[in-house]
């Protein structure tokens, strides 16, 4: 059964076997091009269902970005962005460089020197998502179709979603605060094709109404594949939008449809290991609401997300690039909760050992990775609801979500005691604090510092930048437009 997802999800290229040379003559005979897709459609309608697989294969693809001629083991997809994300944001310590491969980030010189590669491979990983989505949304019709068939509906949906979550990525990684007037982006809708940087409030227009319509489009699909995105993953990008937004009522309602989806909490035996403890590393983990199954046969090995955060598996965890929780982070877990067993003591001080591990749990042992990619869950939507009342001034609405929240991890009774006396600047702490706790290490905790105006200080287990602090809009927690963009594109010349 798994062996159908391999690239069921071919590379695009793929699909171009017994296509006439008409199609392929001048153009790249590995990237689909809107006016060949166009043309040809309807005689291969397969071929918009490549492009979307196309951008599931560059989500995870291991050198997928950069090339392998760049290799880079720390591009990865969206899972490779995760990481830098969360040791920029400070919660993720680099507490061992044997090689150097997390040093940039985590010394913060990446995001204040536009010559390093990593402003070069976010910005080009979202920007090859754009182009791809936009290539279908034309050939399926542009962004006002209204398509008849159901396929033709999940098409242009599923492109509009991946078209929003690339620009809903480079808005938080390329903007230090929320301001719709800043100019920020270059933008690309099929009907706008401006190289200059546009104001960010038309971008964040353009993700609420790809995901609006996406909702609409996605209402009655139902699909086979959780790597599939659909209407829940939709309501899920449309929440953290307008939370970054600062529309907050909105953000709630959003966050409120995809608990109300059906899918469970993730249980306080899957949390942490011994317990179930399989919450993190299977596709088929219920509260699970996008993710990626990976199988042996895709081969992923050295240069994955697991290789480098989980010790079990051999690659660079084991071998002495560490990842570990932030010791003054961890410090705040109060003890009895189980997310406090997530991370290890002893030679394994503070690394996810019992939150992300194979299920071996052979020390160094997992060479072909089958262990899962998770991209979104339905836990991370009540921390995002709480946040979201609390913000709108609805604090009963707050504390009782963040009650239910906290119940399987530290009890009722804690869970009461904890948040029943909370209220203003002192919940809205508490919600950011939770929210660090559960995902650290899935990414969400850079989005969380911006969305809170935070300042995080460091503890002392980080290999850099032990002991400092960085507010969520200073010039280190914001990446940089590449050299490569400004060498190339004559309309930006400069950061601001």
């Amino acid at each position: 059964m798994k062996k159908k997802l391999i690239y069921a999800m071919m590379l695009t290229s793929a699909l171009f076997v017994g296509c006439n040379d008409e199609f392929l003559e001048g153009e790249q005979t590995n990237v689909l091009t809107a006016s060949g897709i166009a043309e040809y459609s309807g005689d291969y309608p397969a071929l918009l269902d490549g492009s979307l697989n196309g951008i599931t294969s560059l989500i995870i693809e291991p050198r997928g970005t950069l090339g392998t001629a760049a290799n880079r083991h720390n591009d990865f997809g969206q899972k490779g962005i995760d990481i830098w994300l969360d040791l920029i944001c400070g919660d993720m310590a680099l507490s061992g460089s044997a090689y150097g491969w997390y040093n940039n980030s985590a010394n913060l010189v990446s995001t204040v020197d536009y010559t390093m590669y990593e402003n070069d491979l976010t910005w080009k990983y979202y920007y090859r998502i754009i182009s791809i989505a936009n290539s279908v949304i034309e050939s399926a019709g542009g962004n006002d179709a209204q398509p008849e068939s159901d396929d033709a509906k999940r098409i242009l949906g599923q492109a509009k979603i991946y078209r929003a979550y690339a620009y809903f990525y480079l808005l938080q990684l390329y903007q230090g605060a929320y301001d719709p007037n800043q100019e920020v982006l270059p933008f690309f809708n099929v009907d706008i094709y401006s190289l200059e940087k546009v104001p960010a409030g038309d971008v964040y227009a353009q993700v609420v109404e790809d995901l609006t319509s996406a909702i609409e489009l996605l209402e009655n699909y139902s699909r086979t594949l959780k790597s599939q995105v659909d209407k829940t993953v939709a309501q899920g990008f449309l929440a953290y939008t307008y939370a970054a937004m600062g529309n907050y009522v909105d953000a709630k309602i959003q966050a409120d449809n995809v608990i109300e989806s059906g899918y469970p909490m993730t249980t306080a035996g899957q949390l942490a290991f011994p317990g179930a403890g399989s919450g993190f590393n299977d596709v088929n983990t219920a509260s699970w609401i996008w993710g990626y199954d990976l199988v042996e046969d895709l081969g992923h090995q050295l240069i994955d997300w697991w290789g480098q955060i989980d010790c079990f598996t051999y690659s660079y965890a084991w071998a002495g690039d560490y990842k570990s929780i932030d010791n003054l982070l961890y410090s705040q877990i109060p003890e009895g909760d189980v997310r406090k067993t997530q991370f290890g003591t002893g030679t394994a001080t503070l690394q996810p050992i019992n939150k992300f591990f194979d299920p071996a749990r052979t020390i160094g042992g997992q060479y072909i990775i089958s262990t899962d990619l998770v991209h979104m869950r339905v836990d991370e939507f009540y921390l995002l609801s709480a946040e979201a009342a609390a913000k709108s001034s609805n604090e009963p609405a707050a504390k009782a979500m963040m009650i239910d929240f906290l119940t399987p991890r530290v009890g009722a009774a804690e869970a009461s005691s904890m948040i029943t006396p909370l209220s203003g600047q002192s919940l809205r702490n508490e919600i950011y604090l939770q929210t660090r706790i559960e995902m650290w290490g899935e990414g969400k905790s850079y989005l969380a510092m911006k969305r809170n105006q935070a300042t995080v200080t460091r503890g002392s287990n980080h290999v850099y930048r032990a002991g400092e602090s960085f507010a969520y809009d200073s010039d280190e927690m914001t990446f940089q437009i590449p050299q490569s963009e400004i060498d190339n594109n004559p309309s930006i010349t400069g950061q601001n």
